[in-house]
């Protein structure tokens, strides 16, 4: 039987892998199926950082649920874990996301697919989203923030594999890559900050 959103947002909150204080999170896999990214190993470099673009605005509400602002796109749920270069999660961590809507476009003058939380006791994160439309010299992508208590902000974009135009668009990185899933409620994407 295939997850459901529900279901994998369940398990990522649930999962306990993080919790026995087991620091080699590459031997553990979520239980919706999913590879931790990157593998987590004590020396880990830091997530790379990229441009914010132009598209950024200040002050985004704090909202997990951001398919609501788009209700005919692609659902997608995106999450994962901030864990630091030893591989110990960060609790409270920022994490901002914004991006197109399925047509290409940003919202310029409110804050649809917007939206910013906090990591919980664990370092996990997560959103309810959709699946950005490509646009103009760019690829598939989503923006992110990502700042620990009282650190400097990771400013960077996720992407997803095997997307037609990764290898035209000039800032497509694969260490940026998003592990990608199918369920009966729409995608699953994975990625760990290390920060």
């Amino acid at each position: 039987m295939a997850s459901t959103r529900r279901s994998v947002v369940a398990a990522l909150i649930a999962s306990p892998f993080l919790a026995m204080g087991n620091n080699d999170l590459s031997a553990a896999a979520p239980s919706f199926g999913l590879d931790l990214t990157p593998n987590c190993r004590d020396g880990d470099i830091h997530t790379v950082a990229q441009t914010e673009g132009p598209y950024f605005k200040p002050n985004a509400p704090l909202k997990r649920d951001l398919a609501v602002d788009a209700p005919g796109g692609e659902r997608m749920t995106i999450g994962g874990f901030v864990l630091d270069t030893a591989c110990r999660p960060l609790p409270r961590t920022l994490v901002q996301i914004w991006h197109a809507d399925e047509s290409g476009a940003y919202d310029t003058k409110g804050y649809k697919l917007r939206g910013y939380q906090y990591a919980d006791d664990d370092g996990r994160w997560w959103f309810s989203t959709i699946v950005p439309a490509a646009y103009a010299g760019r690829t598939r992508h989503y923006h992110v923030k990502v700042q620990k208590p009282h650190g400097r902000i990771l400013t960077s974009q996720l992407y997803f594999p095997n997307e037609r135009l990764n290898e035209q668009d000039g800032l497509f990185d694969r260490r940026l890559v998003l592990r990608v899933s199918n369920s009966d409620d729409g995608r699953l994407g994975r990625f760990d900050f290390v920060v």
